[in-house]
């Protein structure tokens, strides 16, 4: 992108929140008309001829929106109403009671308890729905209406004095459960009368997205309450995300999920240049706009499950550990990609036995047979030559163990035990090197990643691009977390698993681009060791291989073995999901075809 378009894009997110906050105002000033125009305690008032001119009331802003890089809207607001009852002006409760409960189905002997309420100086006023539809509110304004006007003429001494009707904005999510997990939701803090973000965007920008709460004098007139001060609204956040790129991979991850029968799908797709997040996606998802659905709720998150599994939920990678205790052997002179290797089928070191995952020997291998047959005895061999000061040092500088910074609410850091642990010990070194005995999240590897697909520098990953706040866009630039290798290193290692892809005939291929990358099969630890037959498969790849794009991580939560296996492999589950979803990106991304790019002149 040229600079002049870079400004352009810049003034045309400007203008385009300002026209959003504007309407925003005008909306929330209208609806305070309108309600004022209708709302019992104006029409008491007149009745009663009182005098006030109003009354003092805090003032919650209008939250900001969310949108994604395109313009998208994810996160907005609409007009709900909130039902209450003045205490002090309650005549006869059961008609109150009566109408909620034929207007907005308010359960009659609550709505009754709640009318019933005497008034004190602690008493004065009771909240009985927050958020009311339109229609709903129509229905209990009309009936209202239709009781004011036999009240005036003298054909009935029942009141509805006291029923109040009040319009706010609500957050709504118009895309129902897309990137929700991202986003996050709102909903009411237990310790205040206001609503708050949790999880996700909404939890960690809930200040700047909420604004701050302010004192306004309302008029009962409702001509004076047109010339109230509007109230600036939250900021306003504009993302990474892409929301078609979202679309697509939660798409592919449902379909996952139904066929191998897992607990979740996930994937995540980084710009390992920028740290940029494309998409974070999962299977399960939430509609936020359903949180009064409480089995909708449990269905996706059972007990123990986190929001976004891919920030919060631990696990051990497996095999895709493998790829970065190579780039360390390799990037510290303890092996080249040429060693040769005898692999005999087992390994004996701090007092235990490692064998391959299929039990046999691999024979002679070089580094790059060893990552193509996933031994687990040539991997261990290669951490212990390392040695553990060394091997830790670089899993320390790859991330493990540690926060990646991410912009989003509750992130885990995962655990990779270090010689000092109490609980560490030289088995350890052995099984960690491929993957074993560590806990690590989704974003952790996919960051991790990064480095060998960006010349050895690892990213800060992130979701947000920009925010916007008072007419001001603060852009969200890249930041860099690291160095762990050399670029020389990441270079070898991506030419290095992409021939193993290829040498393999990996599902993971993607025809007419070169891919780099590497499966995972992960055993789940139990109270009682490793459970049978339960495995976590993984795939993480990348590409272009001659100027990388994009980092895609695939893992499948506990998915069921293919027809014929006993055992869910990283290779016939994951890696095919990686193709899917790198098929289809490239062409979203109007990426060419390797050839095509080598012949006008766009590959390094």
């Amino acid at each position: 992108m040229t600079e002049l378009s870079s400004q352009i894009k810049v003034r045309t997110w400007r203008i385009q929140v300002l026209m959003a906050g504007l309407l925003i105002s005008s909306l929330l000033v209208f609806g305070w008309t309108v309600s004022f125009q209708l709302i019992p305690e104006a029409q008491e008032i007149r009745l009663r001829g009182d005098q006030m001119d109003g009354f003092v009331r805090m003032v919650k802003p209008p939250r900001g929106p969310i949108y994604d890089m395109d313009g998208y809207l994810l996160a907005g607001n609409h007009i709900v109403y909130e039902v209450g009852i003045d205490l002090p002006s309650v005549v006869t409760p059961e008609p109150i009671a009566q109408v909620l409960n034929a207007t907005i189905g308010l359960n009659y002997e609550d709505a009754l308890y709640y009318a019933s309420i005497p008034p004190s100086p602690e008493a004065v006023y009771a909240q009985v729905a927050r958020t009311v539809s339109s229609e709903e509110a129509n229905a209990l304004i009309e009936i209202y209406n239709e009781w004011l006007a036999l009240y005036k003429e003298g054909k009935t001494k029942e009141s509805l004095m006291g029923l109040v009707l009040y319009p706010r904005l609500a957050r709504t999510y118009p895309e129902g459960d897309l990137a929700s997990q991202v986003l996050g939701l709102v909903g009411m803090d237990d310790f205040s009368e206001y609503e708050r973000g949790y999880h996700g965007l909404e939890e960690r920008f809930d200040s700047e997205l909420s604004g701050a709460v302010s004192e306004m004098f309302v008029p009962f007139n409702p001509n004076q309450a047109a010339e109230q001060p509007s109230v600036p609204p939250g900021a306003t956040l504009i993302l990474t995300l892409d929301r078609d790129i979202q679309a697509m991979v939660e798409d592919i991850l449902d379909l996952a999920r139904e066929e191998y029968k897992a607990k979740s799908a996930n994937a995540i797709i980084l710009d390992p240049e920028t740290g940029a997040i494309r998409a974070m996606a999962s299977s399960p998802r939430l509609d936020p706009n359903r949180l009064d659905d409480v089995d909708h709720y449990k269905e996706v998150y059972p007990e123990g499950v986190p929001f976004n599994r891919l920030i919060s939920q631990t696990f051990e990678p497996g095999s895709v550990m493998k790829i970065f205790t190579m780039a360390a052997a390799v990037d510290n002179g303890d092996v080249e990609l040429d060693t040769q290797f005898f692999d005999p089928g087992f390994f004996e070191y701090g007092g235990i036995t490692i064998r391959n995952w299929n039990r046999q020997a691999g024979g002679k291998l070089n580094m790059i047979g060893c990552l193509q047959h996933s031994s687990n005895v040539c991997l261990a061999w290669v951490g212990t030559e390392m040695g553990a000061e060394a091997f830790y040092t670089y899993m320390d500088a790859f991330g493990f163990g540690h926060f990646t910074s991410v912009d989003l609410a509750n992130e885990a850091t995962g655990r990779m035990k270090e010689p000092g642990d109490s609980d560490w010990y030289p088995a350890d070194l052995a099984t960690n090197t491929f993957g074993q005995g560590v806990s690590v999240t989704a974003l952790q590897v996919v960051t991790a990643a990064g480095a060998l697909a960006n010349e050895g520098q690892t990213m800060v990953p992130h979701v947000t691009q920009a925010m916007v706040d008072n007419g001001v866009q603060v852009p969200f630039g890249p930041t860099v977390y690291g160095n762990p290798i050399r670029p020389e290193t990441a270079q070898a290692m991506t030419q290095a698993l992409a021939l193993s892809l290829e040498n393999e005939a990996s599902l993971a291929l993607v025809p007419g681009y070169r891919m780099a990358g590497k499966t995972g099969t992960a055993q789940i630890p139990g109270d009682e060791g490793y459970l049978k037959n339960k495995t976590n498969a993984s795939f993480i790849g990348w590409g272009p291989v001659d100027d990388p794009q994009f980092v895609i991580y695939v893992w499948l939560e506990e998915p069921e073995p293919t027809e014929g296996s006993d055992t869910a492999w990283g290779s016939t589950i994951a890696a095919p999901i990686f193709s899917q979803i790198a098929q289809r990106l490239v062409v979203m991304m109007k990426l060419p075809p390797d050839l095509v790019r080598e012949q006008i002149g766009m590959s390094d």
